[in-house]
């Protein structure tokens, strides 16, 4: 299987998620199916049904988490060398060069992306086309609103 990329928060926010599905939510839900096996014929219990249908999704993320973890390919942005190219994990700052928006992304693993916390997947088309560039090189996203012609601005390792 192919080494997914992440971020050391990144990791440590999928450890944090596992740890609360398998010590609070697995734990709750097999209560709640024993409560809801009590009360009897289980072919017309909804809250029987409900909570079998709760615990598949459950162990299902546990499942994928567990997965992603093992597959994972952590990467410490603080110790990767700061040569001013943009790559996984850096902060990068850009101006739009037709509208002078700016805007701060820091390149992030499909998981950790968060777009309202300025967190975007290495494989969305903007990281793509500013991966492997240099403070002052433009680069052209084409994005699903669009064509964009970027500008990076200033590269941060943090």
């Amino acid at each position: 299987m192919q080494k997914i990329p992440m971020t050391t928060k990144g990791m440590s926010a999928l450890r944090e998620e596992l740890e609360k599905l398998k010590m609070h939510d697995r734990p709750q839900i097999s209560k709640a199916i024993g409560e809801a096996r009590a009360h009897g014929d289980l072919r017309e219990n909804g809250e029987y049904h409900a909570a079998k249908e709760s615990q598949g999704f459950i162990e299902a993320r546990i499942r994928d988490i567990e997965n992603k973890l093992s597959n994972a390919n952590v990467i410490d942005v603080s110790k990767i060398p700061q040569n001013g190219i943009v790559v996984f994990g850096t902060t990068v700052h850009l101006l739009n060069i037709d509208t002078g928006n700016k805007s701060v992304y820091q390149l992030v693993g499909d998981d950790e992306a968060d777009i309202e916390q300025g967190k975007i997947s290495i494989n969305s088309p903007i990281a793509r086309s500013i991966v492997g560039k240099r403070i002052g090189d433009e680069a052209k996203a084409t994005t699903p609103s669009g064509i964009l012609l970027l500008e990076v601005t200033k590269i941060e390792y943090i």
